[in-house]
């Protein structure tokens, strides 16, 4: 370091021969000779005294200060609350009279008072099978009668359904929300949907029945607690459900592998001619 008292010394004693300066300055020997370097070294150590002095003083400052904000602040916390601004609520005159009655005691709670959460049991749904089983319409069909869709709302969907010349889907409109499910009458994600009865509350997961969206039905199957198999009476469309590559049989494996326990079979379209 240039600016290093001692190798300025060692430099000047060297008249500035900067290599012999260097090699006497790592032959600490050859420096005790000097009278100047001693002088410099003396100099580092009262240095070196007054700067852990120093530091020694600014640790007891900082502690001392330390020490004087927690008084402080005990001091506020220990302090009393100013009295609440009086109250020019409707209610003021009855809040005064609860404050009256106050006598600083803590009011003992009945924990069978508090209000708990819903204690009915919570049972998640999934509607699965082949396509065009019907599993929208019965779902939706689930909220039209337990009155979680109004009437309005159901009216024009009867008018969508009409215009889209598939009057008998708007049941699956109030499931098959987006344009792209509504157009090709075909359920692409899940739907999820509420209803409950006075013991029990359901959550509708509405699989989709192609083929193309399986992925999108195990994600809704992983999260049922029981299975709702639909599968159509109609002639032709039992017999596709159960064929190669139908999806009867298909929904029913994975619900199984994926750990629903419970399986209902609905057979819907009972109504058909065929």
């Amino acid at each position: 370091d240039e600016n290093d008292p001692l190798w300025q010394v060692v430099l000047k004693i060297c008249e500035g021969d900067r290599e012999k300066a260097i090699k006497m300055i790592n032959d600490p020997d050859s420096l005790a000779k000097y009278p100047e370097v001693e002088a410099v070294l003396a100099g580092d150590t009262t240095m070196m005294e007054t700067d852990e002095a120093d530091k020694k003083g600014e640790k007891q400052k900082e502690e001392e200060q330390l020490s004087k904000d927690i008084d402080d602040k005990m001091k506020i916390d220990d302090a009393p609350a100013p009295s609440p601004a009086k109250s020019s609520s409707p209610n003021a005159k009855e809040e005064a009279e609860y404050d009256d009655n106050d006598d600083g005691e803590e009011e003992d709670i009945d924990p069978a008072s508090l209000k708990e959460g819903d204690p009915r049991e919570h049972l998640n749904l999934v509607f699965i099978g082949h396509v065009d089983a019907g599993k929208s319409t019965l779902s939706g069909s689930i909220l039209y009668i337990t009155e979680n869709v109004d009437k309005r709302t159901i009216e024009r969907y009867e008018k969508e359904a009409k215009e889209r010349n598939r009057e008998s889907w708007f049941l699956a409109f109030i499931m098959d929300t987006n344009e792209e499910e509504r157009a090709k009458g075909k359920t692409v994600e899940v739907g999820k949907a509420h209803f409950e009865t006075d013991i029990k509350r359901y959550t509708i997961l509405d699989a989709p029945g192609h083929k193309n969206y399986v992925p999108n039905m195990i994600m809704g199957a992983s999260q049922a607690d029981v299975g709702v198999l639909v599968i159509s009476a109609r002639k032709g469309e039992f017999e596709t459900g159960f064929d190669r590559g139908g999806q009867t049989r298909e929904h029913a494996m994975l619900a199984k592998t994926l750990g629903v326990s419970y399986l209902v079979v609905v057979v819907n379209k009972m109504d058909d001619p065929t």
